[in-house]
C-alpha cells in the first residue's frame, strides 16, 4: 500500500517541459523551465520518429541546462520537446528479483519479463548509513577461495579491492565468490563489460545455482557513460535493498575502474578540468560516495562489497588504484606474472592485504599465518638467485626450507574455478603444509 501511495504522489499534475538548443558531442542543451529541473534528475527528449531518449541532468550553464543521454541521440534536433520527470530516479527491487538479469535501468535483459517490483523506492543515489550509527564489521566470512581465506581473510560487512590487469582472471575469481561465498543473497554489476563475454559469464563461470541467488547489472562497454555509471549505481542500490531486509549481501562490481572512466566522460564532456591522467575531480568525489555506502547497515543486515580495479598497464599506483585502495578495507593484488606460470587465481599474497586482520583470524592460527608468509617471503627473496643457480643449498636453513615448501605452496594456492575449500579445511591444508600438527 505505502509503494502504491508513492507511486500515485509521484504522478504530475501537469507537463512541464523545455526544448533543445544545441547538441554538443554527448552533451544536450535544453533551454526552458530551469527551475523544474535538478541535478540528477530526469528529462525525456521526444526524438524524430516518436521515439524518447532518456537523459540526466549533470550541470547548469547559463539560462540552459546541460543534459547527458541513457541512449543514442540518432533522432534528435533542435526544437525537440524535452520532458522533465516528476519521480526521484530510483528502483523498487523485492526477491523476485534474484535469478535475473537487468540491464542499468532496471529493465529485464533476459527475456522473462518484468520482475514483481518491492514496496519500497530505492533511490539510485543513496547517502551511505551514519557513521555513528552503523553496526560494527561481523564473523569471519567464509569466500570458498583457500587463497583469500587463510591469507586475506574477510569479514562480514567489509569492503575489499582485486586489483589486476587486463586477462589476468578477475572475472573466473569473481564467479568463484559468487558461487562459494557464504551469503544470502548476490549482486553482481558488470560495468562496463565486454558484451561477448556476459554470456560467457552467466553460463559457464557463474552458473545456474551461483545465478539463482543473484541479481545481475549489466551494462556493456558499448553504452553511453550515463549508462554505465548509473549500472554502478543500481549495484549498490540493489544491495542496499536486500541488506535493509536482513539479509547478508555480497555486493560484486567489475569494474570500478570503468564506472570512473565514465565519471571522467561525463565530466570532460561538462567542462570539468583534466587532472591526473585525465580524471576529472568528480571522479575521486563519486569514488568514496559510491564504496562507502557498501558495509554493515544499522539493522542486522550487512553488505560484503568486492570491487575490481582495472590497472592501467599493470601499474598499481595509477589514479584510481591509488584512491580506490585507500577507501576500501584491504586489498587483493594479481598479478600477470603469476598466470603466466599457470597458477590460478594469480594473487600475490605478499602484496594483498585484509585490514580486519588479525582480528579476524583466530588466535590460535595466527602463527600458522605467520610462518607461511615469512616461508613465502623468503623464497620471493632469494628466487632470483635460486633459478639462476647462484644459492647453494645448505648455506641457510630457512631458505632450503622455502625452496622445499615452494612446490606445496604453490599447489596450495592454486584452485580450479569449480573447486570450494571452505575455512577450516583451508587451515587444515596449511597446516599439513608445514608439518605443524592442529590444536
Amino acid at each position: 500500500m505505502r509503494g502504491l501511495v508513492e507511486a500515485v504522489e509521484a504522478v504530475p499534475d501537469r507537463e512541464v517541459y523545455g526544448r533543445v538548443v544545441g547538441v554538443r558531442g554527448l552533451l544536450v542543451e535544453v533551454a526552458g523551465p530551469l527551475g523544474a529541473m535538478a541535478i540528477g534528475g530526469r528529462v525525456s527528449i521526444e526524438a524524430a520518429g516518436g521515439r524518447e531518449t532518456p537523459c540526466e541532468v549533470v550541470g547548469f550553464q547559463g539560462d540552459r541546462a546541460l543534459l547527458m543521454p541513457f541512449a543514442p541521440l540518432e533522432g534528435v534536433r533542435r526544437g525537440c520537446r524535452a520532458i522533465v520527470g516528476a519521480a526521484e530516479p530510483g528502483v523498487r527491487p523485492s526477491r523476485a528479483w534474484l535469478g535475473r538479469v537487468v540491464d542499468a535501468m532496471g529493465d529485464p535483459i533476459d527475456g522473462k519479463g518484468p520482475p514483481k517490483e518491492g514496496p519500497l523506492l530505492y533511490p539510485f543515489r543513496r547517502s551511505p548509513p551514519p557513521a555513528h550509527a552503523r553496526k560494527r564489521l561481523g564473523a569471519p566470512l567464509d569466500l570458498g577461495v583457500r587463497a583469500l581465506n587463510t591469507f586475506v581473510t574477510c569479514c562480514a560487512g567489509q569492503r575489499i579491492g582485486i586489483f589486476a590487469g587486463s586477462g589476468v582472471g578477475k572475472s573466473v575469481l569473481l564467479a568463484m565468490l559468487a558461487r562459494n561465498t557464504a551469503c544470502d543473497v548476490a549482486v553482481i554489476g558488470l560495468v562496463g563489460e565486454r558484451g561477448r563475454e556476459v554470456q560467457e559469464f552467466l553460463q559457464d563461470d557463474l552458473g545456474e545455482a551461483g545465478l539463482a541467488r543473484s541479481v545481475v547489472v549489466v551494462a556493456t562497454s558499448d553504452e553511453p557513460a550515463l549508462k554505465r555509471r548509473q549500472a554502478a549505481y543500481l549495484t549498490l542500490a540493489l544491495a542496499e535493498a536486500f541488506r535493509d531486509e536482513g539479509a547478508s549481501v555480497l555486493c560484486m562490481m567489475d569494474s570500478v575502474t570503468r564506472f570512473a572512466m565514465a565519471q571522467r566522460e561525463i565530466g570532460l564532456s561538462t567542462g570539468e578540468p583534466p587532472t591526473a591522467k585525465g580524471y576529472t575531480p568528480t571522479v575521486f568525489a563519486e569514488l568514496p560516495r559510491l564504496l562507502e555506502r557498501a558495509g554493515p547497515g544499522v539493522g542486522a543486515g550487512t553488505v560484503t562489497g568486492i570491487f575490481t580495479v582495472l590497472v592501467d598497464g599493470d601499474d598499481h599506483n595509477e589514479p584510481v588504484a591509488d584512491a580506490v585502495r585507500g577507501i576500501l578495507d584491504g586489498h587483493i593484488v594479481m598479478e600477470r606474472s603469476i598466470a603466466e606460470r599457470g597458477r590460478y587465481p594469480a594473487i600475490n599474497i605478499l602484496k594483498s592485504v585484509s585490514r580486519t586482520m588479525p582480528k579476524s583470524t583466530p588466535e590460535e592460527r595466527r602463527p600458522l599465518i605467520s610462518k607461511a608468509r615469512r616461508t613465502m617471503a623468503t623464497y620471493a627473496d632469494m628466487e632470483e638467485l635460486i633459478r639462476l643457480g647462484a644459492y647453494r643449498p645448505g648455506s641457510s636453513p630457512e631458505v632450503d626450507e622455502a625452496i622445499a615448501l615452494n612446490g606445496p605452496f604453490e599447489r596450495f594456492l592454486g584452485q580450479g574455478k569449480e573447486e570450494a575449500t571452505r575455512l577450516g579445511e583451508g587451515y587444515a591444508q596449511l597446516a599439513s603444509i608445514l608439518g605443524v600438527s592442529e590444536t
